[in-house]
């Protein structure tokens, strides 16, 4: 279960990888490597096949990173596993899996090998300051009693 002490833990570090950027620009994960970066935090995409991602040196996987203590993962559901699996091998112990990249399997990998994991949640409507449409999405979530306590 997602706690908000967990959230804020993991929003407390301030250097984190986003794996899952596009070289478009345009995916989810691009949204929040900008939301994160507009935000103070120093924050390290990742792509294969991407050399730099709006001037900022893009990693081709999380074992090239410098040291980061968190990654946020934004893929399909089918590289989740690989992505979790490669960032416990380096040490990292925090991962926020944005909604619809979790798996029962990854969830269960996480939690036998001591990692926190954040699921099921956007990050974006926890780091702060959010944009209005995240706080109302989080209001929401919190009169229907779906908000992380």
């Amino acid at each position: 279960m997602v706690t908000k002490s967990m959230i804020d833990d993991f929003l407390a570090q301030r250097s984190l990888a986003v794996v899952g950027v596009s070289r478009s620009g345009n995916k989810f994960g691009n949204t929040v490597f900008r939301d994160l970066r507009d935000k103070g935090y120093m924050v390290y995409p990742v792509n294969p096949l991407a050399p730099e991602l709006e001037g900022e040196p893009c990693y081709a996987s999380v074992a090239k990173l410098p040291e980061v203590t968190g990654a946020v993962i934004v893929v399909p559901k089918s590289e989740t596993e690989k992505v979790v699996r490669e960032a416990h091998a380096v040490g990292i112990k925090r991962v926020w899996i944005q909604q619809g990249s979790e798996t029962p399997e990854v969830l269960e990998f996480c939690e036998q090998n001591d990692m926190t994991v954040i699921h099921s949640e956007c990050i974006l409507m926890f780091a702060e300051p959010t944009h209005w449409f995240h706080r109302f999405h989080r209001g929401i979530n919190k009169l229907t009693g779906k908000l992380p306590v």
